[in-house]
């Protein structure tokens, strides 16, 4: 909630440098339609989650694409939408990426480069990858019935450098956090909100009093109500031992055939995630999956690297499912945008099936 609140104030202010204005006007002069211009803020979004938390990623990212979206009069929903689930597959790629990866680790005592190279076979930043290939190509397709030419000269000053030095630093000192904070229980969420804190003193250099103001009076307390009551809900299904249940009775039921059970383990972890945050999901399947690979003599990487792709890609298929989408989400609605289920669910289900689809059996053929 640190995260979500410290970065969102400095989102907004972020806004009022114009510097989001500026570089929106740099993609809609180097693409030539309103896809092209969607599809290349997706990637963008996607390279920065390989380094920051995904929530981080979407405030960042957001007001790019809404300024984009207003000076070539389109709707910012399907690229809001792709940001979110952009950054949520890539999050996956790294240890500081997202909370689920550095869960993992911490049980697997891997190292950031393990990512990348464990045990001498491909980890699971190429799994991602692999999935990234399809899913992209997926949102490629999808972008490339936006064919409305873009044509814009307009110009933008920048009006201070100031949120972006504090954006920057949030993003390295966020990279680093793993090795003041291995939990991510703390660190995160208080250099994010000392930050802001930080940018409001400073802001007052470019901008008004009325601005200010305005950025207080309009925070976003609906999706910051709706975010805590998500993670007290999925605690209190964690205490309650829900959780812990259903991984129980999948760990009597997965069967005995390796490829039978892997499966189960990644697209049940996908329809689980769907719904809930995968943070304690995760937390309760990785004992379980210990205990089915070494019940059925297999590598243990195999099982807990599918647990990881189908937990941390299955939030992509809801709203809901994962904070990051809660947040792009909140971002429309703050504008005037409603995105229902359905419609988030024509882009994040096909795009979480790719990238699943392809991750898992890069996974299974290089850990069987």
């Amino acid at each position: 909630m640190g995260i979500f609140a410290g970065t969102l104030i400095l989102s907004e202010f972020f806004i009022l440098s114009h510097v989001p204005d500026a570089i929106s006007t740099v993609l809609v002069r180097r693409t030539r339609t309103v896809g092209a211009a969607y599809l290349a803020v997706c990637i963008f979004s996607s390279v920065l989650s390989v380094a920051i938390e995904n929530v981080a990623t979407v405030l960042i990212i957001a007001p790019i694409m809404i300024g984009l979206a207003k000076k070539i009069g389109v709707s910012p929903v399907p690229g809001i939408i792709g940001i979110a689930i952009a950054s949520n597959l890539q999050g996956t790629a790294t240890l500081i990426g997202d909370p689920p990866s550095m869960i993992l680790a911490n049980y697997m005592r891997m190292t950031f480069n393990d990512f990348f190279v464990y045990h001498g076979n491909a980890g699971i930043f190429f799994a991602v990858q692999v999935g990234a290939v399809g899913s992209m190509l997926f949102l490629y397709w999808y972008y490339s019935r936006y064919k409305t030419p873009i044509d814009y000269e307009g110009r933008i000053d920048i009006r201070s450098f100031v949120p972006s030095i504090f954006i920057g630093v949030m993003i390295v000192a966020l990279t680093l956090s793993t090795f003041v904070d291995p939990d991510f229980k703390w660190f995160g969420g208080f250099i994010c909100m000392f930050l802001a804190l930080l940018c409001v003193v400073f802001s007052s250099r470019f901008t008004t009093t009325n601005e200010r103001r305005w950025v207080a009076v309009h925070f976003d307390w609906g999706t910051t109500a709706f975010l805590a009551g998500i993670f007290v809900m999925v605690g209190m299904l964690e205490r309650t031992g829900v959780i812990e249940m259903f991984a129980n009775f999948l760990a009597q039921n997965i069967g005995d055939s390796p490829f039978v059970a892997f499966s189960v383990v990644v697209w049940v972890s996908v329809a689980f995630s769907a719904i809930i945050d995968n943070v304690p999901y995760l937390t309760a399947m990785i004992p379980v999956v210990q205990l089915v690979s070494d019940s059925l003599g297999v590598n243990v990487e195999l099982l807990v690297f599918g647990l990881l792709i189908g937990a941390s890609l299955g939030g992509n298929i809801t709203p809901v499912g994962a904070a990051a989408n809660i947040v792009g989400v909140g971002t429309l609605r703050k504008h005037g945008y409603h995105v229902s289920f359905g419609e988030f669910m024509k882009i994040g289900l096909p795009f979480t099936v790719i990238a699943t689809a392809m991750g898992s059996l890069f996974v299974y053929f290089v850990w069987k």
